[in-house]
């Protein structure tokens, strides 16, 4: 029960590496809102673990501030924010990417971040405690050809959770950051271009451990660095990716 007492919010926590960290949270003691734009996923998470759940798109404003004040309604206080929501593109030239796309990769990878903060961090702040983890990607550290502006995204993730830990260190709030590798996730076909067995080879090839990352995995490594045995941890960026960037 390494996070027993602890209020938590998980955005995207309806799906994928999201729902992992929900599901470890809670069995680690955690009451958590889930805060995701797919209403019927959300739910789905929520009744099985217990949680509270509410629909949010994490790129507007005023989504972002109802999720913070419900949080901060219903359990008092919050001790973690974890900045999971995330969308990727299909491969393809780095030219060839729509403006609308583009612009979409910037709100909910990177602008999401800023609004959560925005809302959370004179919070925690007042609080003198807290964690926020930003969920990045093998992407910013070595970045695969013709996926350019998922990694550049996910590249100022990176330099904004270190940044942010520097800053907010002297407030009593740590932030870090984890880089999946490629996961058994709904992103994982947007990656490949095609779910096939050769593509899923390809990949699978550059990773030493031989297979994707779970959300399982995801939710272990998210438990240790927002309990309080990683009380000394901060502007670190883990790779929870097999070896894949050694």
């Amino acid at each position: 029960m390494r996070l027993q007492g602890k209020a938590a919010i998980v955005t995207g926590g309806g799906s994928g590496f999201g729902e992992g960290i929900v599901r470890k949270f809670v069995a680690e003691g955690a009451k958590v809102l889930i805060a995701d734009r797919d209403e019927a996923a959300a739910k789905r998470v929520a009744d099985a673990t217990g949680a509270r759940w509410l629909r949010v798109d994490v790129s507007r404003a005023d989504d972002v501030k109802e999720m913070a004040d419900a949080a901060f309604a219903h359990f008092g206080a919050l001790d973690i924010l974890v900045n999971n929501a995330g969308i990727g593109h299909l491969p393809q030239p780095l030219e060839g990417l729509p403006e609308d796309d583009f612009d979409r990769i910037v709100a909910v990878n990177m602008k999401a971040i800023y609004l959560a903060a925005k809302e959370i961090v004179p919070r925690m702040k007042a609080a003198s405690r807290g964690v926020i983890l930003n969920m990045a990607s093998t992407a910013g550290v070595s970045p695969r050809p013709r996926l350019t502006w998922y990694n550049a995204s996910k590249g100022w993730v990176i330099t904004a959770t270190r940044s942010m830990a520097v800053e907010l260190a002297p407030f009593g709030i740590r932030v870090v950051a984890l880089n999946p590798v490629a996961g058994e996730t709904p992103l994982l076909a947007t990656f490949m271009g095609e779910d096939t067995p050769a593509m899923r080879a390809k990949f699978l090839a550059t990773i030493p451990i031989g297979r994707f990352s779970t959300p399982e995995d995801l939710g272990n490594a998210a438990c240790f660095l927002c309990s309080d045995e990683a009380a000394m941890i901060t502007g670190v960026a883990m790779e929870v990716d097999g070896g894949r960037c050694i």
